[in-house]
């Protein structure tokens, strides 16, 4: 072998070795946690689209990675979100498919512990991102997930493009969900998200949070509760009954 391909070599082992002391680190921290007793929670969000395929696919990487997440490193819960490879977001139609039957197949045949997070693709003050927002907590507890984990309005990349309003229409659609039957939150789900993804290509950007609420008083303007209130009429309409 020449120098140049004790070079390649080299760097692959390298890299390897990289790999390895980075492994062994995270199971140092893993140790350390479990033995102060600490509280683990586990993420991961697989990729419609991406290695693992399609909906059924990726559905079983969620069901097996959650699995491992309490078998290999004894997590107390595990954080879910299922991300399209297009839209970078867990609201679609396929990703929240995953994010169901994945949660439904475990809360079925085990205890454990499941979340999921929450990334819509319009941003804070907009109609669009509240229904995202309560279209996954609906189908997330229908589903019998018993921790949300959000929301990151604007798919979570946009500096300051977080509310508690977005917080809110989650809790309380979740609340107003729980209990419902299955084949009724599947209709709602199949009107809001019909609404909300013809316009992916031009969803609104949303304003930032000094935008949307008096930074003094940490209260919601005036605009941003007109737009709640229009969102939940639309919830209504869908066939959810929330309240506030």
């Amino acid at each position: 072998m020449n120098n140049a391909g004790h070079r390649i070599t080299d760097a692959h082992e390298c890299s390897q070795l990289n790999e390895l002391k980075m492994d062994m680190c995270g199971l140092n921290m893993l140790s350390g946690w479990t033995a102060n007793g600490d509280t683990i929670m586990i993420e991961q969000m697989p990729i419609f689209g991406g290695y693992t395929g399609g909906i059924e696919e990726t559905a079983i990487c969620d069901v097996a990675t959650t699995l491992a997440s309490f078998a290999m490193f004894s997590g107390n819960f595990h954080l879910d979100g299922p991300i399209h490879i297009r839209w970078g977001i867990t609201t679609s139609r396929e990703t929240l498919q995953i994010a169901a039957h994945a949660a439904a197949a475990i809360d079925a045949n085990t205890d454990l512990l499941l979340a999921n997070q929450y990334y819509p693709m319009a941003g804070p003050c907009t109609e669009m991102c509240l229904l995202e927002t309560a279209t996954q907590a609906i189908t997330d507890t229908a589903s019998g997930r018993e921790l949300l984990s959000g929301s990151a309005a604007a798919k979570g990349v946009v500096l300051d493009k977080t509310t508690g309003m977005e917080a809110r229409v989650m809790g309380e659609a979740a609340r107003t969900a729980a209990g419902m039957k299955v084949s009724d939150v599947n209709e709602i789900i199949e009107k809001l998200v019909s609404g909300y993804e013809k316009n992916y290509t031009c969803a609104p950007e949303g304003k930032t949070f000094r935008e949307c609420y008096d930074v003094r008083t940490v209260k919601p303007t005036e605009e941003y509760l007109e737009v709640y209130g229009r969102a939940l009429s639309t919830l209504r309409d869908a066939g959810l009954d929330i309240k506030h």
